[in-house]
């Protein structure tokens, strides 16, 4: 498994996940949105629970 290159786009995924989960819940009507802010908040954090659990890769 390369780490490297999961690192270099885990952000941008985070952020679209986030994303999309909230707009979701607010289509929806569900409060299951809030889920969404948890991606959201640690891609714009650039926070990386994968590289933590592992300690394979790192963020810089």
């Amino acid at each position: 498994m390369n780490f490297d290159k999961i690192r270099k786009n885990c952000r941008v995924i985070r952020i679209v996940l986030g994303l999309a989960l909230i707009a979701t819940g607010f289509i929806t009507g569900n409060a299951w949105f809030y889920l969404g802010v948890l991606p959201l908040v640690a891609g714009i954090a650039n926070f990386c629970p994968l590289c933590i659990i592992t300690k394979k890769c790192s963020i810089e």
